[in-house]
Parts: C-alpha cells; sequence; structure tokens
C-alpha cells in the first residue's frame, strides 16, 4: 500500500531500530529492563520531554497464528517474565502521555485472551477490535475503530507491530510531528544484505547498489484522513484491477492472422492456428483486409501480420493505416504483431533481418491511435525440429503480447 497523497511520505532514518525475532533480547535497548518495574497504564514521560498539541492514536496488529515461526501459540502472546510479549508493547506505547487510545486488533478466536490481558496487566489506554482474514484488513479494520471510540478522532495514526516493544518515545513523536506535516511518515535503515535481481530462468542479473536503497521499518504514521483513504482506495482499485483481468481476458480469446496470400506465410499461419489453440487463443486466417475480410478491422482487436523474406514494413503499414482509416472508436488498445519470417541469408547478412528503428517509430506514431504493435522475427530453416520449437515460440510470445498488452514492449522486435 502507498500513501502518497497529499504528500510525499516522510522518511526517517534511525539506525537504532532492531528487526531481529524475540528469541535474541541481549542486544536490545535498554527500555524493556524497567518495563516489569513500571506499573502498567502509567506514562514515563518526563515534563521536559517532546509533547504533541493535537491527538495521536495506535494501532497495533496482532492476528498472526505462528506458523510462520513454527510455534502453537502465537508470538504476541508468548510469555516473557510472565508477562505476554504484547502487554510489553503496549505498555510501551502507554508510557507515552500524548498518545491518547491504543487499538489492539486480534483475531476473533483470540479476543477472549487479550480481553483478559488488558483486564490482568491494568493496562488503561487499551481496547480490542476483531481483525480480518489478512494484515491489510486487519489494519483496516483498527482504523475504522479509531472512529467509532469515545475519545476523540485522531488526527494521526501510529501503526506498529505488536510483537515488537522496543520503540524510542523521540521516533514516534518525530514520525507523528513528520506525519501530521506530511500527511505520512516512516522509520528506515541503511540496506545490510545484499538485494539482487533475476532474471525470468532464475539466474542473477544484477545487484542494487545499497547505499541508494533503503529498508522501510515500523513504525508508520499517517493523518487519519490519509490512511483512511488510502485503505478505501486500495479496495477501489482491487475492484479495478478484477475488471481489468476480465477485459484483458475477452480481448485476449482471438486473432485475424493476415498472410499476404504468401504461401510461406500461409504455412506459418496455420502451424500458429494449431499451436495458440492450445493456448486458448482462437486465430482466423485471411489473405487480407479487403471486401468481406474488411469486417475484422470493427470486431477484432488483435492483428498479426506475417511477412515473408522482407525487411521492409510495408505490409505491417497497410494493416496500420487501415485501422487508423476505419475511424474505430478505441476504449481498449488494438494489439498488431507484425511477424517476419526471415530467409537464412537475410540473417547472416546483417544478423538481423530488420532494423529496429523501423519499428519504433512505426509503433510511436500507432500508439498515438491506441494501437500498440510488436515485431517478432524467426528464421526459416529445414530443420523440423528447429522449426516447431521457432512456431511454438512465436506462439507463446504471441499469447503473452495479446494477453497482457504491455506498452513498455511496444516497439521492440522481439526473436523467436
Amino acid at each position: 500500500m502507498t500513501c502518497r497523497d497529499p504528500s510525499p511520505t516522510r522518511l526517517m532514518e534511525d539506525n537504532h531500530i532492531n528487526t531481529q525475532s524475540h528469541s535474541c533480547y541481549t542486544d536490545r535497548p535498554a527500555h524493556p529492563g524497567i518495563f516489569p518495574t513500571r506499573e502498567s497504564g502509567k506514562s514515563a514521560h518526563q515534563p521536559g520531554g517532546p509533547s504533541v498539541d493535537f491527538p495521536v492514536s495506535v494501532v497495533l496488529p496482532a492476528g498472526g497464528t505462528g506458523e510462520r515461526t513454527g510455534l502453537q501459540t502465537p508470538k504476541q502472546f508468548c510469555s516473557f517474565l510472565g508477562r505476554p510479549l504484547i502487554s510489553y508493547t503496549i505498555q510501551a506505547f502507554e508510557r507515552v502521555s500524548w498518545i491518547q487510545s491504543i487499538v489492539v486488533v486480534v483475531a476473533k478466536e483470540n479476543m477472549d485472551l487479550m480481553t483478559d490481558i488488558v483486564q490482568r496487566f491494568q493496562h488503561k489506554k487499551v481496547r480490542a477490535v476483531p481483525g480480518g482474514s489478512t494484515r491489510h484488513r486487519s489494519i483496516c479494520n483498527g482504523v475504522r475503530a479509531l472512529a467509532d471510540g469515545e475519545e476523540e478522532r485522531p488526527k494521526v495514526v501510529i501503526i506498529h507491530d505488536a510483537v515488537r516493544p522496543f520503540v524510542d518515545e523521540d521516533l514516534l513523536y518525530k514520525i507523528a510531528m513528520a506525519a501530521k506535516e506530511q500527511g505520512a511518515a516512516g522509520a528506515i535503515r541503511p540496506l545490510v544484505s545484499t538485494v539482487i535481481a533475476t532474471t525470468s530462468e532464475g539466474y542473477l542479473d544484477h545487484s542494487l547498489e545499497r547505499a541508494k536503497y533503503r529498508a522501510s521499518e515500523m513504525p508508520q504514521g499517517f493523518t487519519y484522513d490519509v490512511i483512511y483513504q488510502a485503505y478505501q482506495k486500495v479496495t477501489y482499485k482491487r475492484d479495478l484491477a478484477a475488471a481489468e483481468s476480465i477485459i484483458k481476458e475477452t480481448l485476449s480469446r482471438s486473432a485475424c492472422v493476415v498472410t499476404g496470400g504468401s504461401e510461406q506465410a500461409v504455412t506459418l499461419a496455420d502451424a500458429l492456428q494449431k499451436a495458440v489453440g492450445a493456448l486458448n487463443v482462437e486465430l482466423d486466417v485471411i489473405p487480407d483486409l479487403m471486401g468481406e475480410n474488411a469486417g475484422y478491422l470493427l470486431k477484432e482487436w488483435n492483428f498479426i501480420q506475417v511477412s515473408v523474406n522482407r525487411s521492409c514494413l510495408s505490409e505491417v503499414e497497410a494493416v496500420l493505416t487501415d485501422l487508423e482509416s476505419g475511424n474505430r472508436a478505441l476504449l481498449h488498445p488494438l494489439v498488431v504483431i507484425w511477424v517476419h519470417l526471415s530467409s537464412s541469408d537475410e540473417l547472416s547478412v546483417s544478423g538481423r533481418g530488420v532494423e529496429p528503428a523501423g519499428i519504433m517509430d512505426l509503433a510511436s506514431a500507432a500508439k498515438l491511435q491506441n494501437i500498440l504493435l510488436y515485431g517478432i522475427q524467426l528464421g526459416q530453416t529445414k530443420d523440423t525440429d528447429r522449426w516447431e520449437r521457432s512456431v511454438l515460440r512465436v506462439a507463446e510470445i504471441t499469447s503473452a503480447l495479446i494477453r497482457e498488452r504491455s506498452p513498455a514492449l511496444v516497439g521492440q522486435l522481439l526473436q523467436a
């Protein structure tokens, strides 16, 4: 989830943030050592310390089930020195005088347990609410609960992990102030581990320059309006994503292959027709877009122009011209794929049959008309096995281009 409205998120680097698990506490900051000796609900805030003049509340998502850690008891309810871990986290925020309320979000089956913890350890600023099926939904429930309480609706909401009780009041103050000013703020730390990018085959591609990146950490702060609207938008975006997926599926069910009447092009088109059929795409093979075939210009969303032994783009230019002259109202982009079947002589002279700049220029102009132009090149061969592999590769690329309609690949000449 990103919260960039109404202004950019303020990031503050804090080298004291610790992200280790509960099994290694010896190198933690000193704050937890005094937790058990302080009465729950009492503030440790000193009059001379930092304070805020606006209401601040905290949401602690604690709906984990312990599956990731392999524990029978969820980590937040594990006992340390006679007190559940979640109680230490609550106490860390209760000691900050300017935090008005704390909402702990737990799984429905743990509501009674959480209520018992609140009563047994006399937490005063806390109430528990049931979570959702995901962390996202749980936090959303916690944010909504802040508007239903008796206390004043907060100006700033701080979200923190329920199993991390070691949080510094000065950092909370900085996040609260920055969130009020910027709309959203969060803690970051330098990257320690090497972060790599991989190829689609799973091999190392490159590693990121760690100095340019930071790891995002809890706590994070938001104005109430920003975080509330962010969760509303995420739900709306999910609806849009679902609708987009349905539209893409509908548009990618069929395509029209134009051969120009060439025997070799027809042979390739027939082979593609069989190959993409297994990929749930139906192909109609036609010689041109004239006469009765002109109807495809008004009803089809995907066109494949097969050209043989030519490095020029005249045939695909003709298809683009026909589509543009049809004055079709395009609510969604059309896809045109130029498949160039090159002879071995053509490839041996230059290493490739077509200059990429040519198709890129055409694609740039076509994109202005809401037409996405891609190119695929394969070489002719008398080796049957190699030819079948090439045809299958073209079918896979074609199917993916039609399905994804990726703007990033527009104008690219892909090799099959």
